[in-house]
């Protein structure tokens, strides 16, 4: 099962993976997320203190769907 850490607020974002049974937690900047295998932020720049080991996909300028199929191509890669 890939594990999705998810930036507040994108509750909605969240949702949509849940909803394709990913296994995903909502971060704040200053929460650890290590342990996962994708991460989800506002952009990689604007406030953002981690450090990920894992693919990192930025939401600036996507939509919901995009981030989705974003996801599913690189949890293809994982497995």
């Amino acid at each position: 099962m890939v594990r999705i850490a998810v930036e507040q607020p994108y509750e909605d974002v969240m949702a949509a993976l849940q909803s394709k049974g990913y296994e995903v937690k909502m971060f704040n900047t200053d929460e650890d997320v290590s342990g996962y295998d994708i991460g989800i932020v506002r952009a990689l720049n604007e406030g953002n203190t981690h450090e990920f080991n894992f693919p990192v996909i930025t939401m600036k300028g996507r939509s919901i769907d995009d981030v989705v199929q974003a996801v599913e191509e690189k949890a293809n890669l994982l497995q």
